[in-house]
């Protein structure tokens, strides 16, 4: 079969931005992806084989897709195990010098079979089908992730035990966070907020919205430049879902807005709190699809030690207004285009382009349901026993993943198959084990 992808437009690409990433004194550039288990996986080049790199492909083992947090492996669906090779090919449209690691380059990377054709397990070509899916109905979506992390000195400890929000945080980090600011700012990314978030040694970090496989690119280069100044500071950083047993953990929330003909359909529409019918349904959809979602958004055991009634995780499914109990919170904001939805339930623990594709192919399945969102929730549901209580561990998130018809259809056999495995494996590996040990495994693991 004839290689798909334009290998000569692509070697045409790597040796214009090969003259550009010597003169900026780049060594090397880095192709990254995000395996099922929300790990990001690397291969890198010297920046003389990038052209070919762009061209041909890197080698990339598909045994990946089966990889656990702890870098086991779950049983192959297929039973092929390490049998095979694939290509990982860099998307040179977001190559990037990073600022935090003098000499080295970043690239977000597709995976492409031997043949030249998609590999069908490769998540981030599963959000760019979702993606699709929805410019093809007239509509697109603009999308953002807040990252959250903990960091912590060299032993571990949280960096700072100061107040929730706190302006000590911000004293005693003054330069760690504005080097952080700097080095963002430098890789092309418009911060909109930098700020100390609520456990021990937490902050957070808002970019602007982009394209749903944009704004998954983006999450992953936020997070490694954090990693990167981070280290530079003698810092630890943990994205894991929970850093301290019983503390509030790391989100990963995902804003999300509907577009047609450049109007926000979350503002200025008929119904309630200005949303238009399309965005309506849309997030009636994925607010419908959430038990099964949790299985993408909220991928391991520790998921579930953060998404717990009362601690501002959505662990509830229902929407309301700036309800931060709410799995769905609705956001109006101050102008036309502010207007989102922020989904809350998921953690820094999820791979991105699953959770966007996965919340892209259920709104669409409201759309095509003509779906209504249900009564809204006006309180924290724990106190009020108004709304369902999502999936309260893995096992019961899987149980709803394995009953969704619409995303085997959407993700695809191969994909669909791969992350059930991962999941399941997962839930056996950590059956049985106290809460504290949990935390403790996957800890430095994100």
């Amino acid at each position: 079969m004839a290689i798909t992808y334009p290998r000569a437009e692509r070697a045409a690409q790597a040796r214009s931005a090969a003259t550009g990433l010597a003169a900026d004194g780049i060594d090397a550039v880095l192709f990254g992806w995000v395996d099922n288990a929300g790990l990001t996986r690397v291969k890198s080049v010297p920046l003389p084989q990038l052209e070919h790199a762009a061209e041909y492909g890197v080698g990339a083992a598909p045994c990946f897709d089966l990889s656990l947090v702890d870098d086991s492996f779950a049983v192959a669906p297929s039973g092929t195990g390490p049998v095979g090779d694939l290509r990982l090919v860099p998307d040179l449209d977001r190559l990037v010098p990073l600022a935090a690691q003098p000499g080295w380059a970043w690239a977000p990377a597709d995976r492409w079979t031997q043949d030249g054709t998609p590999h069908p397990g490769c998540q981030r070509g599963f959000a760019r089908r979702a993606a699709e899916a929805v410019e093809r109905r007239g509509l697109s979506v603009r999308a953002g992730i807040e990252v959250e992390w903990v960091v912590a000195d060299a032993t571990g400890t949280p960096a700072t035990h100061a107040p929730a929000y706190g302006m000590t945080r911000v004293v005693e980090h003054s330069d760690y966070l504005r080097e952080v600011l700097r080095a963002l700012t430098a890789q092309g990314l418009e911060v909109l907020q930098l700020h100390p978030e609520y456990a021990a040694g937490q902050f957070e970090v808002s970019v602007a919205a982009e394209g749903p496989v944009e704004a998954a690119d983006t999450t992953m280069l936020v997070r490694h430049t954090v990693r990167a100044v981070s280290a530079r500071h003698g810092l630890r950083v943990s994205y894991a879902p929970v850093f301290t047993e019983g503390s509030l953990g790391n989100g990963s929330h995902l804003h999300l807005s509907l577009w047609r003909d450049g109007r926000n359909l979350a503002h200025g529409g008929p119904g309630r709190h200005g949303l238009h019918p399309d965005a309506e349904q849309f997030l009636a959809g994925a607010l419908a699809e959430l038990p099964a979602l949790l299985a993408l958004g909220a991928p391991g055991v520790a998921s579930y030690l953060r998404l717990v009634p009362s601690h501002f995780a959505g662990a509830y499914r229902c929407w309301g207004l700036e309800n931060r109990e709410a799995a769905l919170r609705l956001i109006t904001g101050s102008a036309a285009g502010q207007a989102n939805a922020e989904f809350k339930c998921f953690d820094a623990a999820a791979n991105p382009y699953l959770m966007i594709g996965g919340v892209l192919a259920a709104g669409l399945a409201g759309l095509d349901a003509g779906l209504v969102l249900p009564p809204e929730t006006p309180g924290d549901p724990a106190v009020t026993g108004s709304a369902e209580r999502l999936p309260a561990s893995l096992p019961e998130a899987i149980a709803a993943y394995e009953k969704s018809a619409l995303l085997r259809q959407a993700l695809g056999g191969e994909l669909y198959e791969a992350v059930l495995a991962v999941r399941q494996a997962e839930a056996e590996l950590f059956a049985g084990r106290a809460d504290a040990d949990v935390v403790e495994a996957v800890r430095w693991r994100y």
